[in-house]
């Protein structure tokens, strides 16, 4: 059956939520929130990273493992049920169980009746003191996008999506893969926050570097971003820290980076914002960035340090 035109107008919601030590207790908040969204009218609802249970990479712990799940699993059968009983789209978050030995962070996207409509498997991997996430997670791969580069769209009823994962909106490489490969729009679920023992100063630049970097893709390249944050403070399990809390600062913006909705830095929050599509074209119409672009001399971009 041939997809109806989309509408111009696209109504979407970030979900900011404290996460539990208990899977069905997490679920249940994020069920919560993505019904209240769904009532207020959202077509297009995103989840933030690792939703279903505490940020566990702050250690190395071999018995974390058994949290993972496969695709299709509970989680995603959970997810995926909502997201046809309320028909809407869906990003969800999953720790993923590929097979013994081979797990992924991996966001899945599920269309209004259910079905998932792709996979984005998390390319960066960070290692960072409380985020040691090399230990639990293999970098994505192109496995689930017919063998195409693994910065691909996920094409949606609401659109197509250039769904990414937290430590990959560090990289303005991951954005412009994307928006070449004609995302609509940036989403990154996330998981960061501040080590509780660093100083109001290094905690302020910390956020705003954060927020800059993500706002950057969205002028860089004409698009919207969706960047939902969890809040909270979370033990370190080994009691080597005193952990990390959550900043929060969900925010959503607009192709030209202005703040279409922002949360605070602790409160759980579903943040609503309604984007228009037709924007994307007529700023590139006049600020024509992919036009300009200098492809024959970016060569070196593909070399780790250029001599």
């Amino acid at each position: 059956m041939t997809q109806p035109p989309l509408s111009a107008d696209l109504a979407i919601a970030a979900i900011q939520q404290q996460c539990s030590v208990d899977k069905d207790t997490s679920l249940a908040t994020s069920e919560r929130l993505i019904r209240q969204a769904a009532a207020d009218g959202a077509q297009l609802v995103v989840l933030q990273e690792l939703h279903a249970t505490l940020y566990f990479c702050q250690t190395e712990d071999t018995s974390v493992f058994e949290l993972a799940e496969p695709i299709p699993g509970p989680t995603s059968r959970r997810l995926s049920a909502l997201a046809a009983e309320l028909g809407i789209v869906l990003v969800g978050s999953i720790f993923e169980r590929r097979m013994n030995g081979v797990y992924h962070n991996t966001a899945v996207v599920f269309e209004r009746d259910g079905t998932i409509a792709g996979l984005y498997r998390k390319m960066h991997i960070p290692d960072d003191p409380g985020f040691y996430e090399k230990f639990y997670f293999t970098p994505g791969d192109a496995s689930f996008n017919d063998g195409r580069n693994g910065f691909t769209p996920i094409d949606t009823s609401v659109g197509r999506l250039g769904v990414l994962v937290c430590w990959d909106q560090w990289y303005p490489e991951a954005a412009r893969l994307m928006a070449l490969a004609g995302a609509e729009v940036l989403i990154y679920p996330t998981a960061i926050g501040w080590d509780v023992t660093d100083d109001p100063e290094e905690q302020a630049r910390q956020l705003d570097a954060w927020v800059t970097v993500q706002r950057g893709h969205a002028v860089a390249n004409n698009l919207p971003v969706i960047a939902p944050n969890r809040v909270g403070t979370e033990p370190d399990p080994s009691g080597s820290s005193d952990g990390i809390r959550f900043w929060g600062n969900s925010f959503i913006c607009g192709p030209q980076g202005e703040f279409l909705a922002r949360a605070d830095d602790h409160s759980e929050t579903l943040l609503s914002a309604t984007i228009n599509r037709s924007r994307s074209e007529s700023i590139r119409r006049i600020w024509p960035y992919f036009r300009d672009r200098r492809i024959d001399a970016y060569g070196d971009i593909l070399k780790r340090v250029r001599d």
